[in-house]
C-alpha cells in the first residue's frame, strides 16, 4: 500500500501543471497583418490552473510553412522569470519583427514555464498570419532620414576621394603687409623722333618753348603768299 501510495504522488508531480495561454491580436489589427520592418504587438493571457508554483520562463515564437510545417524563421523569444500566482489571469504583452518574403505563413506562438519537477511548455497560439510589406510613403520620417543618411555617407567618400586624386591648384603668395604701393606711370610725351620727360626740363623753358610756338592757318599761309608776290613785283620794277 506505501509503494502504490509513494508511486501515485510521483505521477501527479510529474504530470503537467494545467496553465491555460491565450495569444490575441490588438482590435486595430483585426486581420492578424505582420508588417515586415515594424513591430508587431499582442497579448497572452496565462491562467495558473494547477495547484502547484508555477513559474514564467519565456515566451517564443517562430513562423513556419502552411503547407509543409517547415521552420522558416524563429522569431523573438523573451524572459521573465516571472510566477503563476494559483487562479489568478495574468496578461502579458509580447512582441516581435518580421522581415519574411510577403504571403501566409504559419505563426506558432509557445510559453515556456517551469515547476518544481521540471520545465513545461503550453501553446499560446498557432494559426495562420499574413505577412505585408510596409506601405510606401515619401512623406515617411524614417525613410527621409535613412535617405539623408546615405547621402551625407557618399557626399563624404565622394569629397575625400575628391581631395585624394585631384590636384589642387597651388595658391599664390600673399602680398606682405607695409610694402609700398607701386607708384603711377609717368606721363611721357615725346617730340620728333626722341623723346623726353617733361617732369625734368625747367617749367621756364616749357613756359617759352609753349608760347613761341605758332600754328599757321590756310589765311596765314595766304597772306605770305602774296607778300612773296608783291616782293618779287617789288624786285622787278627796281631792275
Amino acid at each position: 500500500m506505501a509503494a502504490e501510495t509513494e508511486n501515485t504522488t510521483q505521477k501527479a508531480v510529474s504530470s503537467d501543471p494545467e496553465v491555460l495561454a491565450i495569444a490575441t491580436f490588438p482590435e486595430s489589427n483585426v486581420f492578424n497583418h505582420v508588417t515586415n520592418g515594424q513591430k508587431t504587438n499582442l497579448v497572452i493571457t496565462l491562467e495558473n490552473k494547477s495547484k502547484h508554483t508555477v513559474t514564467l520562463q519565456a515566451i517564443s515564437a517562430a513562423l513556419l510553412n502552411p503547407d509543409t510545417n517547415a521552420l522558416t524563421k524563429n522569431l523573438t523569444s523573451m524572459k521573465y522569470k516571472a510566477p503563476l500566482l494559483e487562479n489568478v489571469k495574468m496578461q502579458i504583452p509580447f512582441s516581435f519583427y518580421s522581415e519574411t518574403k510577403p504571403g501566409d505563413h504559419r505563426l506558432n506562438i509557445w510559453v515556456e514555464h517551469s515547476t518544481e519537477a521540471g520545465k513545461f511548455k503550453v501553446e499560446a497560439y498557432d494559426g495562420i498570419v499574413t505577412i505585408v510589406d510596409p506601405d510606401f510613403s515619401i512623406f515617411d520620417f524614417k525613410l527621409l532620414t535613412s535617405y539623408a543618411m546615405v547621402l551625407l555617407i557618399l557626399g563624404g567618400a565622394g569629397y575625400a576621394a575628391y581631395v585624394s586624386f585631384v590636384p589642387q591648384p597651388k595658391k599664390g603668395k600673399k602680398a606682405v603687409a607695409g610694402t609700398s604701393s607701386v607708384s603711377e606711370p609717368v606721363a611721357v610725351t615725346a617730340t620728333g623722333a626722341g623723346g623726353y620727360q617733361e617732369e625734368w626740363i625747367p617749367e621756364h623753358h616749357l613756359k617759352k618753348g609753349k608760347g613761341g610756338k605758332k600754328t599757321l592757318t590756310s589765311g596765314d599761309e595766304l597772306s605770305g603768299a602774296e607778300t612773296s608776290g608783291t616782293e618779287g613785283r617789288r624786285r622787278k620794277g627796281k631792275k
